[in-house]
């Protein structure tokens, strides 16, 4: 697994117009994956979707969703206490678990809602489409930020049969980039500011992604299509 840092390009205080300008900057950043028949983009729903477009049409290669839902703590939702993916692919914090005393039953009743949650996610958008083959292939798993990186590490564990793992995102600190390359092949994150608080901080239009707008990025094609 090669060191995140050799293939990230450090921009401390950039600040991306929006997703689909992020994804073109994450996109020339893979330019050595561009036309290679083995590739899949896949972006996490719903706010990695229009940035996986961008990456998956600069690359010229097939663009899916993959679903992540984050495991919120009973008091504090914002606060992940871990995340789970599709195909089972599961993280718990369990330092964070114990610290808090959140109990077996609050755990598993947060994972039975998120998987439902999950469930009717992946029939909005993909309709009874079966998700794609990765046996072999080479993934990039792309978001629009990691914060703790939970989310995107469930993605990462759910997705092993893959030939080569690639995690790209715009933003985010570089404890959690360093944690990742653990377990991915590489890591690209465009920019981790200093001072890290939300991925939000990285863009000047951050609104919430709809089904809709996921689904429509979906339909479009990415390979053979031109500006």
């Amino acid at each position: 697994m090669c060191a995140w840092g050799s293939s990230t390009r450090h921009d401390a205080g950039r600040v991306f117009q929006d997703r689909r300008e992020a994804g073109r900057v994450l996109a020339q950043e893979l330019m050595p994956y561009r036309g290679r028949s083995d590739v899949v983009v896949l972006g996490l729903a719903r706010g990695g979707v229009p940035i996986g477009w961008e990456v998956a049409f600069g690359l010229q290669a097939p663009l899916d969703v993959f679903l992540v839902r984050k495991l919120g703590v009973p008091q504090w939702p914002e606060l992940a206490m871990g995340a789970l993916a599709s195909g089972g692919g599961i993280v718990v914090n369990e330092q964070l678990v114990q610290r808090l005393e959140i109990s077996r039953q609050d755990l598993d009743a947060a994972i039975e809602r998120e998987t439902a949650e999950l469930n009717r996610r992946e029939q909005a958008y993909r309709g009874g489409r079966p998700p794609p083959e990765l046996a072999g292939r080479t993934v990039i798993l792309v978001d629009d930020g990691i914060a703790t990186g939970a989310s995107m590490l469930a993605a990462v564990r759910a997705v092993r049969a893959a030939r080569r793992l690639v995690v790209a995102v715009p933003v985010g600190p570089a404890s959690a980039c360093r944690e990742l390359a653990q377990e991915a092949d590489e890591v690209v994150c465009a920019s981790t500011p200093t001072e890290f608080s939300a991925v939000g901080q990285a863009f000047a239009d951050f609104h919430q992604v709809t089904d809709d707008e996921v689904r429509a990025l979906l339909a479009t094609p990415t390979v053979g299509a031109t500006d």
